[in-house]
């Protein structure tokens, strides 16, 4: 038997309700999930650099703090965002240590609504430190 043209169309229009109502969560979801999948990129990218730099710069006799910066931005070139480095301490002596601090921010798709819960809207931002004893011969 064929339905009624009335009964398909509450059957239609129940569903645009729910699809209405529902499209708009969906869609905040998945901003969400981007949003963090971006900013778990750059920390993990951060880490690496930091990891990497601190590494190169305690192996390297003559400019440990320079061979540390240039190691970092090579490391950072694939990350996403923005990213500041900074060679906090790199002794020339044997045993002495290499530090490297990467601040890293990404842009923070929810940064309008924030607002409305108290808070500022600012990017996503955090930062890595990597540590390396500096090795001598």
């Amino acid at each position: 038997m064929i339905p009624s043209f009335p009964s398909w169309l509450r059957d239609s229009s129940a569903s645009m309700v729910e699809s209405a109502l529902t499209l708009p969560l969906l869609v905040l979801v998945t901003l969400a999930l981007v949003n963090f999948a971006l900013a778990g990129y750059a920390s993990v990218t951060a880490n690496n650099a930091v990891n990497y730099a601190s590494r190169m710069g305690s192996v390297e006799q003559v400019n440990p703090a320079a061979t540390a910066y240039a190691a970092a931005h090579q490391a950072l070139r694939a990350g996403v965002g923005d990213y500041t480095v900074t060679v906090e301490q790199a002794d020339p002596q044997s045993g002495g240590r290499v530090s490297v601090r990467v601040n890293w921010s990404v842009p923070n798709f929810f940064a309008g609504m924030m607002p409305l819960f108290g808070a500022q809207a600012s990017p996503l931002q955090g930062e890595a430190v990597g540590v390396f004893r500096k090795e001598g011969w």
